[in-house]
């Protein structure tokens, strides 16, 4: 344990320095596993490329704190999918809260230390990936994602998570992969952004109260995302 935060990409290239064998298991500590099979499917698949992603599930049933709802419905709706899904667009897709990923690859792309908030952590990695050809294989082997946040945590986080996604477009031109990016340099180009901001800055109290309620909607939480970012890049 560290005395201090440092970041999810240096705690996470710290621990790979550290590490003395050829494969580097790295998984978040909020997550369950589903079955009794989740080292034997990584092991079994070590031949086939360096970069291993198992993929992420939620409890089928939503939690009964409804407090909870929304970070379960994110999850459920944009965050578990199968791995024929990501495998589309591998580097894309790719997200290190549950990877098999051998040691000298991850140690000669390390995470990108500038992003010490939530979020992105693994965009440029995956680019860098891409970049060198390095075979990336998806796999159904998920964990269940068991630390779900309040609402109000979740929101703090996205908004962190929106900035460093600003951040890696500034400074490297990346995540123009994403939607959201995709959404937001159209407004530009089309000289709506201004507007499409000024009009989210005064409905965005009100998005942010449907989100905080026993029946929030992901579209709202896509618009908030939408007015924290043309701000960002404004």
């Amino acid at each position: 344990e560290l005395p201090r935060n440092v970041g999810r990409a240096a705690v996470r290239n710290q621990l790979a320095a550290a590490a003395q064998h050829e494969w580097l298991l790295l998984l978040d500590n909020d997550s369950l596993l589903p079955g009794q099979q989740f080292l034997a499917r990584y092991a079994a698949a070590v031949s086939q490329a360096a970069v291993l992603i198992g993929g992420t599930c939620y409890e089928a049933t939503p939690p009964a704190d409804p407090g909870l709802y929304l970070r379960w419905l994110y999850g459920q709706h944009r965050e578990a999918r199968p791995a024929v899904v990501r495998q589309a667009a591998p580097y894309s897709q790719l997200t290190i809260n549950n990877a098999l990923i051998r040691a000298d690859v991850f140690r000669r792309f390390p995470l990108d230390e500038r992003l010490t908030g939530y979020g992105h952590e693994d965009t440029k990695f995956g680019v860098e990936l891409a970049a060198a050809q390095v075979p990336v294989l998806h796999l159904d082997n998920p964990v269940i994602h068991d630390g779900l946040e309040p609402a109000a945590v979740f929101l703090a986080k996205s908004e962190q998570a929106v900035r460093n996604l600003a951040q890696v477009y500034r400074e490297d031109g990346l995540g123009t992969d994403s939607r959201l990016l995709q959404t937001a340099l159209r407004l530009r180009r089309l000289g709506l952004a201004t507007a499409a901001q000024a009009t989210l800055r005064i409905v965005a109290p009100r998005l942010r109260r449907q989100l905080l309620s026993a029946t929030p909607r992901l579209r709202t939480l896509d618009l908030l995302k939408l007015y924290w970012l043309l701000r960002e890049l404004r």
